[in-house]
Order: structure tokens, then C-alpha cells, then sequence
């Protein structure tokens, strides 16, 4: 597969264009009061290192170009604007570092078998490469989710590459020394596949009374026989862990099976859910290609469901997917993406908030209204820009799809 990224080394040496990759002077970096990065301004990242965790999950350590600092909560992601093989696709990314070191952000990018960006991140993207970016955004957290108590006692469950938000949150704590009772379970395929082992097991020595890890294997790795937690997930499992779990906070995060199956266990174990938060959507889930759904295979019910009767206050648009020479028929309001959908369209989404900008598409003509939640720029909408799952259109349209 080919692909295109920048290459620091590539830029003239003198250039004065703000897109030299060259680094500023460590202390220029920590001198005085910096701003904060704002993607609307300048939305251009320089990796800075990259870190294998895994044999098949790596770290990007981003910053940018010209010294300014990192705002975001713990937990909340990125949205990544790649350039692959001529295409734009966006791809969203839980930051995995913590806002107390806020001159650097850290994306974790677990490789999956035929995912068109983990697999050109990890194969194309080095130290000097330069990406673009918007964000931070999201609302998982517990720094703005959960029980109003001062001291909270928290329980988070991850698995695989979900350990990124948990992962911030704990980093976060653990720089502020802030006295938080934290049982971090996270699932793993085995003893080589748990990511931030180290820096895991560093935290529990350095907070005996407060931080507890515990990893949960499903088997042993080729050079490694593992003696710890064993198997899945149960609600045995669980209560050897942390007893008082149903007092705790609960945070999860992973793959859309895993979050699923905790979710049915809490339930039977009596939980309030109200306490139980979990990722919204399976970032995951964004590094697979989307399965192709064929026109000829969709439902009665669901082409009525878009080409049915139009209600009074409501009128049917044309939309046109120039690429895939489709077209199809879309009322005022309803959602594109839910549309093409129903109407068996393959289009790229995944929040269907307004929030991650997977689905973002140009307009080739044609007006919507969109109320989006931050997954686009303010540039982009004057280019013509638009995201699909947060827009209702507002005449007949033609998209670059």
C-alpha cells in the first residue's frame, strides 16, 4: 500500500513557513506562559517519538510545531486527518497521556489486520512526521462523569486498546498525587499483549493504599507462562478482585463485545447502572473497514423507511453519491448518514454525533443544516464541508462519496 505523510527531514532547512518541522530549543518550549493549541489556527502535530508497547500496538508522542500547550480531560480523543493513498480519512484516537504534561499529547494505536490507518500509522509514521489533528473532544471521563463525593472509589475495567482513556485518567491522578482509590482491571489475550505493563505496575508500588492493578490474561504468551488472573471476565472473577465493586465508580472502555458483556454482568449483579459509564462508541471498532452493504439486500422495511410516505411539514431531496453513482432519496428530517444507510450506501461513521468527524464529506452542491459537536472546522464548513450523520438536507445534494 502506498501512502503520504510529511517528513520533517523533508522541509527546506531555511524555510520560515510555520510548517517547519524543525524543533524549538527545550527551554524556548518550557519558558514562560505558552498558549494552547488550537486546531482552528494551526491543526498540524509533529511526532516527536514513537513507542513500540506491544509487538502490535505503538505509541505516537505528537506536539506542536511552535511551543504552545495541550488542554483537554482526561479521557476525551483526537481526531486524526490522514492523507492515504490520495484520500482523506479521519480516524479518531483516545489520547493516552495525561493534561499534567501538557507540552506533549500520546496517541496508542493498536495494528489490526487490514485497517487501512492503524496499518499506515504504524508502517509510515516516525519520529519528524508531520499529521494533522482537531480535538480534543468527548465526554468520557471521570473527571466530569460520576458521584458528586469528594473521594470516590473507582473501578476501571479495560480491554486491549480501550486501556487509552483509563489510561490518562490514571496518569493524571498519579501526577497530581491525589488520593483516589483506583482498582485497575484490564483484560488482555496474554502476558505480551498488556499494554502499559510497566508503567502499570509502577503506579500500584508507588501508591500502595490507593492503586491496585490487576491483569486478566486469557492465556500464557510463547515465552512467557503466566501465574496471574486467568480467563475472562466474570462476575467470580470480579468480586476476588474488588469486593466492594458494587460501591465503585464504574468506568469501561474496549471492544464493543467487551464493554457488552460487562455491561449484561453489572445488570445481573444488581449494579446501578447510573454509576456505570462507558466509552459512547468502539474507537476500536474505526480501524476496521466498514462491511459492505449491498443495495439489492436491504429490507422492504428499511427502503420504506426512507422512501415512505412524506409527512406534511417534511420534503424528499435527491441525494447523489457521485463516486459510487448512487442515488437516493432523503427527507428534510432525517440525517444523511441515516439515509444512505438505510438505503444500503456505504459511507465511513462511527460517533453519528457530530463528534469524531469519520463521515466528514465534501459537498459537491447542495445545502444542509448542521448541528455538529465539534468534529469539524470552521474552514471546513466554508469549503464545503460537511458531516453526514448531523445533517438534514436543505436541498437536493451531490457528494464526494
Amino acid at each position: 500500500m502506498s501512502a503520504h505523510t510529511t517528513d520533517a527531514s523533508t522541509l527546506p532547512q531555511n524555510s520560515s513557513s510555520p510548517r517547519s518541522a524543525s524543533p524549538e530549543p527545550a527551554a524556548a518550549r518550557l519558558a514562560g506562559a505558552l498558549p494552547a493549541w488550537n486546531p482552528e489556527l494551526d491543526d498540524t502535530l509533529v511526532v516527536r517519538a514513537v513507542r513500540e508497547e506491544t509487538p502490535d500496538v505503538k505509541t505516537f508522542v505528537l506536539a506542536p510545531e511552535k511551543p504552545c500547550l495541550f488542554q483537554f480531560t482526561p479521557g476525551q480523543f483526537l481526531t486524526l486527518d490522514l492523507d492515504i493513498d490520495g484520500e482523506s480519512v479521519n480516524r479518531c484516537y483516545t489520547i493516552a497521556s495525561a493534561p499534567t504534561r501538557p507540552h506533549t499529547l500520546a496517541i496508542t494505536v493498536k495494528r489490526v489486520p487490514g485497517g487501512p490507518v492503524s496499518n499506515f500509522l504504524h508502517e509510515h509514521v516516525r519520529v519528524g512526521s508531520i499529521l494533522r489533528a482537531v480535538g480534543p473532544m468527548g465526554d468520557f471521563s471521570c473527571f466530569t462523569q460520576g458521584t458528586s463525593s469528594p473521594l470516590p472509589r473507582y473501578l476501571f475495567l479495560s480491554g486491549g486498546s480501550g486501556i487509552t482513556p483509563l489510561m490518562s485518567m490514571a496518569r493524571t491522578f498519579h501526577d497530581l498525587a491525589e488520593p483516589r482509590d483506583i482498582v485497575f482491571v484490564h483484560a488482555a489475550r496474554s502476558p505480551v499483549d498488556i499494554v502499559f505493563r510497566g508503567e502499570l505496575e509502577l503506579m500500584a508500588r508507588n501508591q500502595p493504599q490507593s492503586f491496585r492493578f490487576a491483569p486478566v490474561c486469557e492465556a500464557d504468551s510463547p515465552r512467557e507462562p503466566w501465574y496471574g488472573l486467568r480467563g475472562r471476565l466474570t462476575p467470580g472473577l470480579l468480586n476476588h478482585i474488588a469486593p466492594d465493586y458494587l460501591q465503585r465508580e464504574i468506568f469501561v472502555c474496549g471492544p464493543a463485545p467487551f464493554m457488552a458483556a460487562v455491561r449484561e454482568m453489572l445488570k445481573g449483579a444488581g449494579y446501578d447502572m447510573a454509576r456505570h459509564h462507558e466509552e459512547s462508541f468502539d474507537f476500536g471498532e474505526l480501524a476496521r473497514a466498514e462491511p459492505e452493504v449491498a443495495a439489492d439486500v436491504v429490507s422492504a422495511e428499511a427502503l420504506a423507511a426512507v422512501q415512505g410516505a412524506v409527512a406534511p411539514s417534511a420534503t424528499t431531496y435527491t441525494i447523489e453519491f457521485a463516486r459510487q453513482k448512487r442515488s437516493i432519496e432523503c427527507r428534510s428530517d432525517m440525517f444523511v448518514l441515516d439515509a444512505a444507510r438505510r438505503a444500503g450506501v456505504r459511507l465511513p461513521s462511527s460517533c453519528s454525533r457530530g463528534l469524531c468527524g469519520t463521515c466528514k464529506s465534501k459537498l459537491i452542491s447542495g445545502t444542509v443544516d448542521m448541528k455538529h459537536g465539534g468534529g469539524i472546522r470552521q474552514r471546513e464548513i466554508d469549503a464545503g464541508m460537511a458531516l453526514l450523520c448531523c445533517s438534514r438536507p436543505t436541498s437536493d445534494l451531490v457528494v464526494d462519496r
